[in-house]
């Protein structure tokens, strides 16, 4: 296991991508959490959010990564099992050991060490745009609370396991492009806009189903986001976030078991 372990950790860092998404995740996180950190402080009533608790403002931007940046983690994990089957690269990898659950296990575990660079990389970029556009806009950033890092410590985190879901997600979805297309549809697209609705429609029952979707998870798990900010309470406790996560992430992986790696992948 070990071996196969560290053959996937190679894998990753055999190509540019990884670099790639890294640069273009602090990019877009420093970014996300300057503008926000900005218009929670300076405009709060145009952004439409309570922005008299400095302390839950602070952890709404600095945990954006865990409400807009979970993606790119989730991609990174995709590309290791579709990127596998793409080239067939995966071929070799089963002649030496052909336990395809044993190979499964591996990239989870080889994904692990990825996610957490851009776990801290992702939150360490919204910490330090967004604590100084929230003091620009005459806002404390509040960096000198224990609350605040545990929640950049959580983030990191969560981060990390959506790393281990995108793994499952490839893993299901075998053809690159498709795979790509729905991570990012459900993601941008469709949960946020689930999670609105529900919320919005049912109201509390609506809100209480829509804590249980993957994002809002994630959410969970850092302690603080933008959907908690605008509507207190929606969230689950930090270690139920996780293991939903992690139940996304093995659920995942077992469908992809019993068919994508079920099938010859010769």
């Amino acid at each position: 296991m070990r071996r196969a372990v560290r053959l996937e950790v190679a894998k990753f860092f055999s190509t540019r991508m990884w670099w790639v998404l890294l640069v273009l995740m602090a990019g877009y996180m420093a970014f996300l959490a300057g503008g926000m950190g900005f218009a929670f402080t300076a405009t709060p009533q145009d952004a439409g959010i309570d922005a008299s608790d400095p302390l839950a403002t602070a952890r709404a931007v600095y945990a954006v990564g865990t409400t807009l940046g979970y993606v790119f983690p989730a991609i990174i994990g995709t590309l290791a099992v579709t990127g596998d089957l793409r080239h067939r690269t995966i071929v070799p990898t089963l002649l030496a050991d052909p336990s395809r659950t044993r190979l499964l296990v591996a990239k989870h575990l080889g994904a692990l060490p990825v996610g957490l660079a851009y776990g801290l990389v992702g939150s360490l970029a919204a910490v330090g745009a967004g604590a100084a556009l929230i003091a620009l806009g005459g806002g404390d950033p509040m960096l000198d609370s224990p609350d605040v890092w545990r929640t950049v410590a959580l983030s990191t985190v969560a981060l990390t396991l959506w790393t281990l879901v995108g793994v499952g997600v490839g893993s299901v979805l075998s053809n690159q492009v498709a795979a790509l297309v729905a991570l990012l549809a459900f993601t941008q697209f469709v949960e946020p806009i689930a999670r609105m609705g529900l919320t919005a429609g049912l109201g509390d029952a609506g809100g209480r189903v829509a804590a249980f979707l993957p994002g809002a998870a994630g959410d969970a798990l850092a302690e603080g986001s933008i959907y908690s900010l605008m509507s207190p309470g929606s969230l689950l406790t930090w270690w139920q976030g996780a293991l939903v996560l992690l139940g996304y992430a093995a659920v995942l992986t077992v469908a992809g078991r019993l068919t994508t790696f079920r099938r010859d992948l010769g």
